[in-house]
């Protein structure tokens, strides 16, 4: 006790701690801490130790939400004998609501507002802590694409340029939904406004001194965001008074123009705001190759693409590890999104490379070596686009663009001249695109500096020309990559170009519904076992192919001793690693992204490959309890659970594909139809990967450029190659081909080999000919 005591004399110390981690040294229970306390005569600190007769376990959270969408409301409690539940909305009862959750569907605006709990068990009560609905107002072309956010924030109402006169009122609005409640603070000019802490921005009387560039930081939980930056202008009042009819020239009206400041006197020549009908946005993103070197940073930059596209109102779906089939289905699913005045988007990253200035992606399940009819042509998406009369066509590819010599063809793309096109390469021609060397998740080097630009209220060149400076200041990758821009875009058409439906405006309507639909969650249930355990069983989506599944004991019996939970029995189909399931952290399972997302005390699992799924998603969820009157030994429940077809399974993208649509993305010599090598069996592909061998220095594993964010760059492909040595020579040195480093894991997006300069000036004498 004097060893406890004396710790009240230093700083931070603390009697009651030194005391705790005593004990726990020497291997004491929370028994002898009772006897230790009923000695001393200590009752207020036994009662801390005595469970109450009734406890809430969880607490409901403050939640924003979009109008039209479904609450959910949980609060869960255990007492000695059945618990009661009653919710409150301020201090009126909400009618029939008896149970542990509260859910109102769908939700309006009404139902905005502070909500409690009360909680009965006999004599006993308690109430929960008090929480917040909020409820956004989005019309339907934005609303509908943020079905099942699992609490995670997205800016959902992005604020608009303003311009008004003195004397009027000055309004923004912006507005987040996710779990719990956004916070929100304005800044003018990069200073935080004073006391603009909502999401609404009023300003009665403005004067000139309120205009400035305006955006919002917005915050919940570790998450953080910021909107647009939007200008607003307050004009002067100007009054007039014409005691007659006077004429006077076009020059004349001008010349009134200039005297009052063309800032502050406009003649019918504001420019119209540019819109879109709809933004849609296809992110796939492929690392598992089964033929070819696996990837690391596709995971991270289609996820980190994914939150920021959702932030300016894309209709998001993102995709992991696709074969040929299902990239040819998912392309054709997203062409059917689009229609005039649409902006698509079209972002990959995985193998790739260039051939005749097509550009080709490279599926996971690819033969070795792969030619064009086994891969997807980008300029070929590009001419089905075009067709739908789109606003504006983005693709940004995350590949190299080394050529394939393996492939002899040439695509004949007739596209037609519009002004609208917009490509971003992570590379130059005939170079290579390259992942950081990291021992954790990371970015590509492209990813790395595009997110810091993404929501950056400008044309969409401008963003990427930024990019490019900014890339270029990296000294990991001077001189191996740069970002190259192809643009035929003649309008300032911008990613944050507000939404506007179009004539075709229901047409549309109903087939983003169906595309949501592919997107909803399962909703999460509460399973109760015939012991007298209940569990919840919770959803959550890190890719619209990948779904996450969690366990959580809400309840379980008092004379049981040990409780848990676990899933299993799962289809064929999918990609599910035993010894990876049911662990209890997300990292441990391989959900590194969503970890902070989810709540904690679960065991979880992660489910990927779900376009995979052929019928509805079954599996079976195994209580396991243990009991002291039965000498502790396991007893086992289960229950067979049908969730239908979650996310991206709806779509059934595992069907065969069209080749005779958009499906077979090019004419070209080498289409099934025509090309003897279309699917190499085994003994063509052993002919043809040996073949690959005889060409180049070393191993395809040997063929990376180990990049490392605080090292610079180490070659991988021989150090001749960092000396000067032409990327179009051919190397002959398997041994001087070995990296430094050979047990570093970073690896480039592409591995094709170098080829003979004679062979590359042969080429771009054919690309500089007319077709």
């Amino acid at each position: 006790m004097e060893l406890c005591s004396l710790q009240v004399l230093e700083l931070q110390g603390s009697p009651s701690r030194t005391l705790l981690r005593l004990m726990g040294e020497r291997g004491c229970t929370t028994a002898h801490l009772v006897d230790y306390l009923q000695t001393l005569g200590n009752a207020d600190a036994l009662q801390c130790l005595r469970p109450s007769a009734l406890q809430i376990l969880i607490q409901p959270q403050s939640v924003a939400l979009i109008c039209g969408h479904n609450l959910r409301l949980s609060c869960h409690a255990v007492g000695k004998s059945p618990v009661q539940y009653q919710w409150f909305k301020s201090k009126e009862e909400v009618p029939n609501s008896f149970s542990s959750d509260l859910v109102i569907s769908p939700v309006y605006l009404k139902d905005a507002g502070f909500y409690i709990c009360r909680v009965n068990c006999g004599g006993a009560f308690q109430f929960s802590q008090w929480i917040q609905v909020d409820v956004l107002n989005v019309n339907a072309s934005c609303g509908q694409r943020y079905h099942s956010l699992e609490g995670r924030l997205k800016l959902v109402i992005q604020p608009q340029s303003q311009r008004t006169h003195v004397g009027e009122t000055l309004q923004l609005e912006c507005g987040a939904v996710g779990r719990p409640v956004p916070r929100y603070q304005w800044h003018r000019n990069g200073v935080p406004v004073p006391k603009a802490t909502s999401r609404k921005l009023v300003i009665p009387d403005a004067t000139r001194d309120h205009g400035g560039r305006y955006r919002c930081e917005i915050s919940s939980g570790a998450e953080r965001m910021w909107t647009n930056e939007v200008d607003v202008a307050i004009a002067p009042r100007i009054c007039v008074q014409i005691s007659e009819a006077t004429e006077c020239s076009e020059d004349d009206v001008y010349a009134i123009g200039g005297v009052l400041g063309s800032s502050e006197f406009l003649l019918n020549n504001v420019p119209e705001q540019l819109h879109a009908t709809d933004k849609v946005a296809l992110l796939i993103g492929n690392l598992s190759y089964q033929n070819h070197p696996r990837l690391k940073a596709p995971l991270v930059d289609v996820y980190d693409l994914t939150n920021l596209l959702r932030q300016l109102n894309f209709q998001v779906v993102s995709l992991l590890d696709l074969t040929e089939a299902e990239m040819r289905n998912a392309v054709e699913e997203f062409l059917s999104l689009l229609h005039k005045g649409v902006y698509g988007l079209l972002y990959y990253a995985g193998h790739g490379y260039e051939n005749y200035g097509n550009s080709f992606m490279v599926p996971v399940d690819a033969p070795s070596p792969y030619r064009s009819a086994n891969c997807l042509c980008v300029q070929s998406i590009l001419k089905l686009m075009q067709e739908k009369e789109t606003g504006l066509n983005v693709f940004l590819l995350d590949m190299c663009r080394k050529r394939n010599i393996y492939d002899d063809s040439a695509p004949n793309n007739v596209l037609r001249v519009t002004a609208n096109i917009v490509f971003g390469y992570a590379t130059c021609q005939d170079a290579e695109a390259f992942e950081l060397s990291s021992s954790g998740l990371t970015n590509g080097v492209f990813v790395r500096f595009l997110k810091k630009r993404l929501l950056d209220d400008e044309k969409i060149t401008a963003v990427l020309d930024r990019v490019a400076e900014d890339m270029g200041q990296f000294d990991a990758t001077k001189g191996k990559q740069a970002l190259e821009i192809r643009s035929s875009l003649s309008e300032r058409r911008a990613l944050t170009d507000p939404i506007l439906p179009g004539d075709g405006a229901d047409l549309a309507h109903a087939r983003s519904l169906q595309w949501a639909k592919a997107h909803e969650l399962p909703e999460s249930m509460c399973l109760d076992f015939d012991c007298g355990a209940q569990i919840k069983l919770g959803f959550a989506a890190e890719f619209s192919n990948v779904l996450i599944i969690y366990t959580h004991i809400v309840k379980k019996p008092e004379d049981m001793s040990f409780c848990q939970a676990h899933v299993t029995d799962f289809s064929q189909d999918l990609d599910v690693d035993p010894k990876e399931m049911n662990r209890e952290t997300p990292e441990e399972t391989g959900i590194y992204l969503l970890s902070s997302n989810l709540p904690q005390h679960c065991l979880y699992t992660r489910v990927s490959s779900l376009q995979k799924l052929r019928e509805e998603l079954v599996f079976t969820v195994c209580l396991q309890g243990t009991f002291a009157a039965m000498d502790d030994e396991s007893v086992h429940w289960s229950r067979s659970i049908d969730i239908g077809k979650p996310l991206i399974a709806r779509l059934d993208l595992n069907r065969p594909a069209r080749r005779n649509s958009c499906l077979q993305t090019c004419r070209m010599p080498h289409s099934p139809s025509h090309s003897p090598c279309h699917s190499p069996g085994r003994e063509q592909q052993q002919h043809h990967h040996h073949h690959q061998q005889h060409h180049v220095s070393a191993s395809p594993q040997n063929h990376y450029l180990d990049v490392h964010e605080h090292q610079g760059a180490v070659g991988g492909c021989g150090d001749s190659f960092y000396a000067g040595q032409s990327r179009s020579e051919p190397a002959h040195d398997s041994v001087c081909g070995l990296s430094s480093s050979p047990g570093r894991l970073s690896v480039p997006i592409e591995a094709t080999d170098d080829i003979q300069e004679l062979q590359t000036v042969f080429i771009n004498s054919l690309q500089l000919q007319p077709q």
